[in-house]
């Protein structure tokens, strides 16, 4: 069982991050994917990656950590990425999380244009994308389409519908499938998944994000990953070791 997507850096896994590591490697997970926030913080996912082996990790620049720069900085920024990419290829699984969310201040032409860039960067070093979208599907897949952007890669936390989650589908993305689908009110996601192949579907926890259902108002952990595959195997009605292994397969399709 893999995790495709925690924020296992975050301050609230401090002093304790070896003891859920244990307790989700006994659970079944094998590896987890801790996505990029910022430039600023990639020191510390190579610190994370080097003390943990069974971690992967990606570079980018999240839209809620983006500032507004001038654009001879902003330029300084991504040239910076691009270097960061290039000396680390080998080490980076993925290019993100980035993406463009539109109930955040920061204009959305801004966002677009440093998502752009960072679709370059990945398709530089041949690298899939991790992305993150809020009421921005519409801007999302048009700008993936115009960037011609064919590596792969995951539509995180992905809340749709079925045509949209086809609409990824056919540009080559899968989706990434969290806590979400373990409330029965989220009829409309639940809805999609169950309609969607296993071949296109990853497990995440988004951690200490998207509680699964029954831990609301606790941070998030890895340890909660097999909730999310049982919940995904009763919806589809298939067994949750089907669900282990074809999301496995698809983990390893996508970033290896």
């Amino acid at each position: 069982m893999i995790d495709s997507h925690c924020h296992f850096d975050l301050a609230v896994f401090e002093n304790k991050r070896k003891q859920i590591l244990n307790k989700a490697l006994q659970l079944g997970l094998k590896k987890l994917l801790v996505p990029g926030l910022s430039l600023d913080q990639f020191a510390t996912l190579l610190e994370l990656k080097h003390r943990y082996p069974l971690i992967d990790i990606a570079l980018g620049c999240h839209p809620c950590f983006l500032s507004v720069l001038p654009e001879p900085e902003l330029k300084r920024q991504m040239m910076r990425m691009a270097d960061l990419a290039s000396q680390h290829k080998t080490t980076i699984v993925a290019i993100g999380e980035c993406g463009v969310d539109g109930s955040l201040s920061i204009p959305m032409e801004y966002q677009e244009k440093v998502l752009r860039e960072q679709i370059r960067i990945a398709k530089v070093i041949k690298k899939p994308l991790i992305l993150h979208h809020r009421q921005s599907h519409n801007e999302l897949i048009r700008i993936l389409k115009q960037e011609k952007f064919d590596v792969g890669g995951v539509v995180h936390a992905f809340s749709g519908s079925y045509q949209t989650a086809q609409t990824y589908i056919a540009l080559g993305l899968a989706l990434g499938v969290g806590g979400t689908i373990t409330y029965e009110r989220a009829v409309k996601t639940r809805r999609t998944i169950k309609a969607v192949d296993m071949a296109h579907i990853v497990l995440e926890t988004d951690a200490p994000d998207m509680p699964v259902y029954g831990f609301q108002g606790e941070p998030n952990t890895p340890e909660r990953l097999p909730l999310i595959a049982q919940a995904l195997a009763k919806l589809k009605g298939i067994s949750v070791n089907e669900v282990v292994q074809q999301s496995t397969a698809n983990y390893h399709r996508i970033f290896t």
